[in-house]
């Protein structure tokens, strides 16, 4: 029977439900439907009963209401009307029972039929809202009211008007009272079941939101330092542009790459690449340190943009060292090693998010010309640092020179050997 009842509930929603409305309209159009199923049975069986009992003149007000009830579904099947068939259902909800109590003389006579009126302000509490629902709370007060009020003079001689004796009035109290308190407890399951069942969707739909901002923002994090993308989600349309004071640059270059890859295939360079650089990438969140970018062959990583590692000249020069002592495990599938020369420079930059698509985070300033040069000019395995760089960590690190070095557009540049880390 529940199968039943749930698969014609579903062609009926099928037929009713617009794929624009919301899963709460969804559930507001099912609950009628189902409502107004729920008192068609009430009804019917009303009327079996008051067949079976011979009273004839009650019976024509539960089939009338079956009547209008089912002319109001059609009208809804047909036009799609809801607000007009909510309205109808109510207005159905609220009358009949207080003319069916009329019609058979008073409330003790009609055994609280009455009571049924109650489910029309529930029902549109439920639909549209406490606010709503005052006016027709208000009309089934003043209704109750008034039938109290000449409730003594319509149960005078009722019995002996309707022909019911006591017992069987009795009897109708407890099934109005059985039947509406059923009534209202199927509809509270089944709204409480499918607002339970929309909860579940909507959480497993804010589940499924949670993990794709999560992944969004470690794509953001892939390209932009986190304080940047913070930023950048504050305010999207931002110029961002920080100049930092003080900031260490290195960077590092595969040696004869041009040389080295001559021949391969392309998805084997790719991956050659792609292991080192992601290699570098571990180690530069190892020592606290942010990626630039990359640059073909030459890996870009900074030192001094984020406030959590303050010893970052330092951590560059670890990196550098760490680098050179282990590139070359590293071999391509020919078995040839693989070399890096790596220059380091210190001084203010200017860093910034530039683009509006496929934006970068990059850095502008003589510090960065002066470690990509730096970078160019060291021989395979060293380490050239600038005079910014040595004065910072000569004591703790072993170098050797100084090393004049005349590069463009640079006036004499004088450069250090990064050698090892003294103990």
């Amino acid at each position: 029977m529940a199968d039943l009842i749930s698969r014609l509930l579903g062609k009926l929603s099928s037929r009713v439900i617009n794929p624009t409305d919301t899963d709460e309209q969804k559930l507001h159009k099912t609950l009628l439907i189902f409502a107004c199923g729920l008192m068609g049975f009430a009804a019917m069986l009303w009327l079996a009963i008051y067949h079976a009992m011979g009273i004839k003149y009650s019976a024509t007000v539960p089939l009338i209401y079956l009547v209008v009830s089912t002319t109001t579904l059609g009208i809804y099947l047909w036009k799609l009307n809801f607000e007009l068939f909510r309205f109808a259902q109510t207005s159905l909800y609220l009358f009949v029972p207080f003319i069916m109590q009329w019609s058979i003389g008073s409330y003790v006579t009609s055994s609280g039929v009455m009571l049924w009126a109650l489910l029309a302000p529930i029902g549109v509490m439920i639909f549209q809202g406490p606010k709503e629902s005052v006016p027709w709370f208000f009309a089934y007060i003043v209704m109750t009211a008034v039938s109290g009020f000449f409730d003594y003079y319509l149960a005078y001689g009722a019995e002996r008007q309707t022909g019911l004796p006591l017992q069987t009035i009795a009897v109708f109290f407890v099934l109005n009272f059985a039947a509406m308190s059923t009534i209202v407890y199927l509809l509270v399951v089944y709204f409480v079941r499918e607002k339970d069942r929309l909860k579940r969707v909507l959480d497993e739909e804010h589940r499924l939101l949670v993990v794709e901002q999560e992944r969004s923002e470690r794509l953001l994090l892939n390209v932009l330092p986190k304080h940047v993308a913070q930023r950048l989600k504050e305010n999207p349309t931002a110029v961002l542009a920080d100049g930092l004071a003080d900031c260490t640059v290195m960077f590092a270059d595969l040696t004869d790459f041009t040389g080295l890859v001559e021949g391969m295939p392309p998805r084997e360079m790719v991956a050659m690449l792609n292991d080192v650089f992601s290699w570098f990438d571990q180690l530069a969140e190892n020592y606290g340190l942010e990626k630039i970018k990359t640059i073909g062959d030459a890996y870009m990583v900074a030192g001094g943009l984020l406030d959590e590692n303050d010893n970052y000249t330092a951590s560059i020069a670890d990196m550098a060292i760490e680098i050179r002592s282990k590139i070359s495990a590293r071999k391509t599938r020919a078995g040839e090693s693989l070399g890096m020369h790596i220059g380091i420079g210190t001084g203010p930059v200017v860093a910034g998010v530039i683009g509006a698509r496929k934006f970068i985070y990059d850095l502008w300033g003589n510090t960065v010309n002066v470690a990509s040069r730096l970078s160019t000019e060291a021989t395979t395995g060293g380490i050239l640092v600038d005079t910014a760089t040595y004065r910072r960590l000569r004591g703790l690190y072993q170098f050797e020179g100084p090393e004049p070095l005349t590069v463009k557009g640079q006036r004499q540049l004088t450069s250090y050997r990064l050698i090892t880390k003294l103990p």
